[in-house]
């Protein structure tokens, strides 16, 4: 099985494969502070509740990483050499992708993205606007050739919420949920509104935009854990794919065999 591990700013995402087929994932905290035994041992009890696997009875026989938070790296690295003997690939230079990567500086871009793009062209075919509704929210444009155009980078959901609450002193903490109608009669559903409307009209006056420069035909894909909420009320977004980045790891993990 391969173990492919996807490291956010706030969340870790893990997946197991068995071959093209993902068995099962688990979303955790992303703590840098954690040690290698603290990770292991958090891997053994989520595997337990799973069923029979157990770290270190050879079944996991390969492992993949990309990460946006280096101090967690090779803590990480470090844990699945030592809990399942085996060598960890990571996102990076180095790691073939077969995607040409057509911004400046190639190292700049965030292993999260490069690895979104892969496993979207790898199911479309054709160009694309990728959207990762995480701790930032990222746009990154695919070409209908399968290059690696670039994007933007904006405050995710999560941090303008928590801006909101710590700068503006009367203002409450909400839960992030749509309303029931845009013009909000109370604060709660005033700030929900600014927060889900918001970001939808974010959401597509930034892809209406990217399609108009592009100049080309480009489906739009949703992923992150918000994919969902936004995209129901998004005119730009067709396709959510929650399990994009961890899709887009076993396939670069395939092309580095």
């Amino acid at each position: 099985m391969l173990l492919a591990i996807d490291v956010g700013n706030t969340h870790t995402v893990l997946g197991l494969f068995e071959g093209a087929r993902l068995v099962d994932h688990w979303r955790i905290a992303t703590r840098p502070e954690r040690t290698t035994d603290e990770l292991g041992v958090l891997l053994y009890q989520l595997f337990s509740a799973r069923g029979p696997l157990e770290p270190g009875q050879d079944e996991i026989s390969a492992a993949i990483l990309s990460s946006v938070v280096p101090p967690a790296t090779d803590t990480l690295v470090q844990m699945v050499q030592r809990y399942f003997n085996v060598r960890c690939k990571v996102v990076g230079p180095g790691l073939k992708t077969g995607m040409p990567i057509l911004y400046e500086n190639p190292r700049e871009v965030g292993a999260d993205r490069v690895v979104n793009a892969v496993a979207g062209y790898e199911r479309f075919q054709c160009g694309l606007i990728i959207v990762d509704l995480g701790t930032a929210t990222t746009f990154d444009v695919v070409t209908p050739a399968g290059e690696y155009l670039g994007g933007a980078i904006c405050p995710g959901i999560g941090i303008s919420s928590q801006a909101l609450f710590v700068h503006a002193a009367r203002l409450p903490r909400v839960e992030f949920r749509r309303p029931s109608r845009v013009i909000g009669r109370t604060t709660e559903s005033s700030i929900q509104s600014g927060l889900v409307f918001g970001y939808v009209g974010l959401v597509d006056g930034l892809v209406n935009r990217m399609k108009a420069e592009a100049g080309f035909e480009c489906k739009v894909v949703a992923t992150g854990g918000l994919a969902p909420l936004i995209a129901q009320e998004s005119e730009t977004i067709e396709h959510v794919d929650e399990m994009l980045t961890l899709e887009g790891l076993r396939l670069l993990h395939e092309r580095n065999r």
